[in-house]
């Protein structure tokens, strides 16, 4: 705000710039304030313009990757019962130890197995529905009792109890038949063990003892010499089947072969079903190679040959040797029914 005076002129009211009358001497100093600010406001500028310059040309630090997130875990999708496929469709095989769990301690069975197998324990089989099974075993082979072995192929997947059983027969059976015939065993061949599934491999059907680890299906024997001995086949040696099919049928629980229901033509089911009361199921026909077509043809002898070829002489003159040619015959009447079918006949006619 400016304050007039009559001789001295205009006065800046602060005394920043006093102006003098009949002089052009005016000192601004606030400009001189505002000069050297702007000087100082420009180096300032300046530094920090370098120093940005400077920050530009350094390389920002690498940053550390993250490490991969781990996949989540797949959640279970849930299928409306009636919806669900049937229980053999989520066949279960045995997973795949955690390498930190501790293995568990041999079951009495298995202890005694040792003895006369080599096998593999197996964790506890989970199956869809009712399959699965606990103390299992992958049987690999069975000792015999010179220490040589019999293995078993493809190995077989079974309860210890089954398995036990099952090397027990091999032992104090098969063996010993074997070595009758001329050759030491050495092969059994396991046509099917543990899957979970129906009896029969039929959908919806009643849960099949392969399902609880507790069956296996034999076709044949190998011996050393490179024989096979098929239990099915009716060329090898009905005693020695006969002999096989008792010694199975008084260890096991259920047998079946040719015979049964038409599903196990070609190998012997074996399995440890609990039936009740004990009962004991053995339906196994051993069978016999079909005969050979009897001989009906006689001996050909110069005298039968004459005989067969010359026309028999009756006397009578057959009827289309005396037809003429040129008339065509008739056909011949019909026999002559017997008394009993002219009785059928004559009912008939009165229906």
């Amino acid at each position: 705000m400016l304050e007039r005076r009559p001789a001295l002129g205009l006065k800046l009211v602060r005394g920043v710039a006093p102006v003098r009358a009949g002089g052009l001497r005016v000192q601004y100093l606030g400009v001189k304030a505002v000069f050297v600010l702007g000087l100082a406001l420009g180096a300032v500028g300046v530094t920090v313009d370098t120093a940005s310059a400077q920050l530009s040309l350094v390389p920002p630090p690498k940053r550390a990757k993250a490490a991969p997130a781990a996949a989540a875990a797949p959640q279970p999708v849930v299928i409306p019962r009636e919806f669900a496929p049937a229980q053999e469709v989520y066949a279960a095989f045995p997973a795949e130890p955690a390498a930190t769990a501790a293995p568990a301690a041999p079951s009495a069975c298995q202890l005694r197995l040792a003895k006369i197998a080599v096998f593999q324990p197996v964790p506890m089989l989970v199956g869809a529905g009712e399959c699965g099974a606990s103390d299992a075993v992958h049987l690999d082979a069975v000792i015999l009792p010179d220490q040589s072995k019999v293995t078993v192929t493809p190995a077989g997947i079974l309860r210890c109890p089954m398995a036990q059983e099952l090397a027990r027969w091999v032992r104090e059976d098969v063996a010993p038949s074997a070595v009758k015939l001329g050759s030491p065993l050495r092969m059994l061949d396991n046509f099917d063990s543990y899957s979970c599934r129906g009896r029969n491999r039929v959908r919806g059907a009643l849960l099949s003892e392969h399902g609880r680890a507790n069956a296996i299906d034999v076709r044949l024997f190998k011996l050393a010499d490179g024989r096979a001995l098929s239990l099915t086949d009716v060329n090898v040696d009905k005693g020695w089947r006969e002999a096989i099919k008792a010694s199975v049928c008084a260890r096991f629980a259920t047998v079946l072969g040719p015979g049964s229901d038409g599903n196990h033509e070609e190998h012997i089911h074996l399995d440890l079903a609990e039936h009740r009361n004990g009962y004991k199921l053995c339906e196994w026909d051993v069978r016999e190679p079909h005969p050979p077509p009897a001989a009906t043809q006689v001996a050909a002898t110069p005298q039968a040959t004459e005989e067969a070829a010359a026309p028999a002489d009756t006397g009578e003159v057959s009827e289309e040797a005396a037809a003429p040619l040129d008339v065509v015959p008739l056909p011949r009447p019909r026999p002559k029914l017997a008394e009993g079918g002219a009785a059928r006949q004559r009912k008939s006619d009165r229906n």
